[in-house]
């Protein structure tokens, strides 16, 4: 493990942040208060951090519609985006994104995208940027397994591989298009091996084991920053939510998502491997109740918060018109 108790239990907070931040979001949205969709990442938060906990500020990440666990992951302002998301002035996109398009450039985190299977042509981009800079720094392209079968995805992914950029593809298979089985909709039933025969090196891991996760980046961040070009990971995982808000998911089997629950639960399964590492199961307690005061203060902040001024209807639109 080439991890300190430190980085550990700074990894074990960003979980536990964006699960809590989910699992409030889960209430609110009923209350009407917070606009448009809203797709949550609770069970996928062991790919999220993992892929990150090495990343820097100046490595980029391009998220997708299920983006809060990648942004806060990635180090951004939690009270900032609870305020996005319920639409306000001081939102980290001044309430104009919302759940769908957080972004913070200075964080490296260009932004949460709508289309399924954009993500990664952007992400592309950074990446030339990265190699032309020679600066040793990444892009990475988060994806669900409903974005493997996306034209733009397999230019992106051939498009590194002939350019050679340290771009790194990360595909969060959480069984489920929308509301297609992976099974149905994949018809190599291996995405990881559809991204090797590409010309990159592949992995699959174990998206609900952080440590799983955390030792395919590193060897992803080893091959990427050495200018090897780019790599892709196929992470096994989880959604303990519907796709989006409201989704009724009946495709999904009798007691599932309390199954998975159960087996598949990356804090459970971080917090019973944690006394091998030194880690006094006291100091995750502390954690936990740290977090929950965040989320409580981040939520009652933006409920008080004023949305954009009429005013500001028409800035940020372009950078110059």
């Amino acid at each position: 493990m080439s991890l300190s108790e430190t980085e550990l239990l700074n990894a074990y907070r960003r979980m536990k942040t964006i699960r809590e931040f989910e699992e409030r979001l889960h209430v609110e949205i009923q209350t009407g208060e917070i606009p448009g969709f809203t797709h949550l990442y609770a069970g996928q938060e062991a790919v999220a951090v993992g892929i990150c906990t090495d990343l820097t500020d100046e490595d980029y990440i391009v998220s997708t519609h299920r983006g809060h666990g990648h942004c806060i992951a990635k180090g951004c302002d939690v009270p900032g985006m609870m305020k996005e998301i319920y639409g306000r002035q001081d939102g980290l996109c001044h309430g104009k994104g919302g759940s769908m398009h957080i972004a913070d450039v200075e964080r490296g985190m260009l932004g949460a995208n709508a289309i399924v299977g954009g993500g990664p042509p952007l992400a592309v981009g950074a990446a030339i940027a990265c190699r032309n800079r020679r600066n040793g720094r990444v892009s990475v392209a988060f994806g669900g397994d409903g974005s493997c079968n996306q034209g733009t995805v397999f230019e992106a992914l051939n498009l590194a591989v002939v350019l050679k950029v340290p771009a790194i593809f990360v595909f969060e298979n959480n069984g489920y298009s929308e509301h297609t089985g992976v099974d149905y909709a994949v018809g190599s039933h291996d995405i990881a091996a559809r991204a090797a025969a590409f010309g990159m090196p592949a992995e699959h891991c174990d998206g609900s084991d952080f440590f799983s996760v955390h030792a395919a980046m590193a060897r992803a961040l080893a091959h990427c920053r050495a200018g090897g070009g780019p790599y892709a990971i196929e992470a096994h995982t989880t959604r303990f939510y519907g796709h989006f808000e409201g989704d009724p998911q009946l495709y999904r089997a009798k007691d599932e998502v309390r199954r998975q629950r159960e087996t598949m639960d990356c804090l459970k399964r971080f917090r019973a491997v944690a006394g091998e590492h030194g880690i006094a199961l006291a100091a995750l307690d502390a954690i936990d109740a740290d977090v929950l005061k965040e989320i409580d203060a981040a939520v009652s902040a933006a409920k008080a918060a004023p949305p954009p001024a009429e005013s500001a209807l028409l800035t940020d639109v372009y950078v110059s018109y």
